[in-house]
């Protein structure tokens, strides 16, 4: 069986030079854990002399320094060196979830004459869902993943278009109001449910919480610039039940219109200073360094039609969603609890 794997790229260029970013952004990032240009120069298998011409090429290119070195301290990372490495970061939290459907449809069109058929899964991006796949990539198991929004997996789910469709919906006083964004699609007598995980949703601020921001109600102070998720994403519906619960309106918020399609892309755009608060889910937070304000519990589900509950493919999923390694691996997500995970109900029973 064929795997795809694409990664973001990017260069720069000026009308007399052209920079190759990947080997220094890998140089940089190894320097800025390390502090040593020598031990970074061979966590990223260069020569100390390439290492030194590449730092030298780049410094070049952008008129100023890039490092800087300390007697006693080592050697540190300049402003500008900083913000390239987070550029980067933002570049990989953004694209990730396309780059990974663009590959699965890719292994879809090489592995045709394979006798194995894929599950065709469609799901909002999420750090549980990641994690199952790669599972399943180590095993070789063909999935036919595309990440979208919640409410487009549910529809397609309906429409015959996937085999299994992730959404989540907040627990306690919003659930009614989220499930209802489902209904149309979701039908008690052909669908059911398999519980992924409990996750927690909240606010992203700085490290130190700098604007003391302390709930929904602060967003609406106008030095917080705030960066929100897509449109039809199930964080963003449940952003605006939040909203409504503290009488604000989007015109009220600095920053509401700034979207991000991802709860990473939304954490790396908070720390690397161009907002101060975002909303998503704790793992993306810790993932980067940032503090996070707890403010809804939620479930991650898979949709499923009853009658494939019987197919062989299908029933490795569970399989594997029921293990006790899965189990340990989203326990050990930051802000997950996978108490019920694999889980298999009804929609009655589950809500």
């Amino acid at each position: 069986m064929y795997k795809v794997h694409i990664t973001p790229t990017w260069n720069i260029s000026s009308a007399d030079q052209n920079l190759d970013m990947s080997a220094l952004l890998g140089l940089l990032s190894a320097i800025q854990k390390t502090g040593s240009i020598a031990q970074a120069a061979q966590q990223v298998e260069l020569s100390y002399r390439y290492a030194w011409g590449l730092l030298r090429e780049g410094e070049l290119m952008f008129g100023e320094a890039l490092m800087t070195k300390t007697r006693g301290q080592g050697t540190t990372l300049t402003p500008l060196a900083e913000k390239l490495i987070w550029a980067d970061r933002r570049v990989a939290a953004r694209l990730s979830p396309t780059l990974e459907s663009l590959s699965s449809e890719l292994e879809t069109e090489l592995n045709k004459n394979q006798p194995t058929k894929s599950v065709r899964l469609h799901a909002s991006h999420g750090f549980a869902v990641a994690a199952l796949l790669n599972r399943f990539n180590n095993e070789q198991f063909p999935v036919e993943t595309l990440y979208r929004n919640s409410t487009d997996a549910v529809a397609a789910l309906s429409r015959g278009e996937c085999d299994l469709a992730g959404f989540h919906i907040p627990l306690g006083q919003f659930e009614a109001a989220a499930l209802g964004q489902f209904s149309q699609w979701l039908k008690p007598k052909t669908h059911c449910l398999i519980h992924l995980a409990v996750r927690n949703q909240g606010l992203f601020v700085a490290p130190g919480n700098p604007k003391n921001v302390t709930g929904i109600a602060d967003l609406s102070k106008h030095h917080i610039r705030f960066v929100n998720r897509q449109k039809g994403s199930g964080t963003r519906m449940l952003m605006e039940l939040l909203l409504a619960k503290n009488h604000l309106t989007a015109n009220q918020i600095n920053g509401y219109d700034n979207t991000e399609f991802t709860h990473s892309a939304v954490a790396a755009f908070i720390a690397s200073g161009m907002a101060e608060v975002g909303f998503g889910v704790q793992t993306a937070a810790q993932r980067f360094g940032l503090d996070f304000i707890p403010l809804v519990k939620e479930r991650y589900f898979l949709a499923l039609r009853l009658a494939a509950l019987d197919d062989p493919a299908i029933q490795h999923v569970i399989t594997v969603l029921q293990s006790e390694q899965y189990r340990e691996e989203v326990n050990q997500l930051a802000g997950y609890d996978a108490t019920d995970t694999g889980k298999i109900q009804s929609i009655s029973e589950a809500f």
